[in-house]
């Protein structure tokens, strides 16, 4: 009988314990990733591009989402102003240098938990060689069993400024603005 009462006990630790959340790593679709970003152009318009995602990672725990990490790499081949001669301009050496600098990566130092659902996500982003601090305000839209692949997902949605000049990107500032708006969506599913 005791025994049993020691099995029994076991059982539901071993039931507590795979209750708990545990650390999920997703890997981020590029078909559900956009990152824009915009700017003022001589404060007449505010043109929108877009950076497709090579490659990214999160891991995230409902239950300590303080522990969470994000890592993208985004390939600059893929940068998209929807200007075709626009996009040649930037490759060239006096904005992005593509050439020397094929892409943009950005890794996770701290995740901060806000609230329901929010979060500040400081991190490095590294753009023309240089390695700044970049922080994005990020909100959980979702999380759960996808409906198409049943997989377990994620979904978030962020959004920050950075200076380009801190990534020595100046070329035509002020007139073309400093200040660049990032508006990032993404979801990835369990690896």
């Amino acid at each position: 009988m005791r025994a049993l009462k020691i099995l029994a006990l076991a059982g539901l630790f071993a039931a507590a314990s795979a209750a708990q959340a545990a650390p999920v790593t997703y890997k981020l679709d590029p078909g559900h990733t956009m990152v824009l970003f915009s700017w003022s152009h001589f404060g007449f318009s505010h043109p929108t591009a877009e950076l497709g995602l090579g490659q990214g990672t999160l891991v995230f725990d409902p239950d300590h989402p303080e522990q969470a990490t994000v890592e993208v790499t985004l390939p600059l081949a893929d940068l998209d102003t929807h200007v075709p001669a626009l996009d040649e301009h930037l490759a060239k050496p006096d904005f992005l240098d593509t050439a020397k600098y094929p892409q943009v990566t950005y890794k996770s130092t701290r995740v901060e938990p806000l609230g329901k659902d929010h979060f500040r996500i400081t991190g490095d982003l590294t753009v023309h060689g240089v390695t700044r601090p970049v922080v994005l305000d990020a909100t959980l839209n979702r999380i759960g069993k996808h409906p198409m692949s049943g997989k377990p997902s994620i979904g978030f949605n962020a959004t920050g400024t950075l200076r380009r000049s801190d990534f020595g990107v100046s070329m035509y500032t002020p007139n073309v603005s400093d200040e660049i708006t990032l508006h990032i969506t993404t979801e990835g599913s369990a690896k």
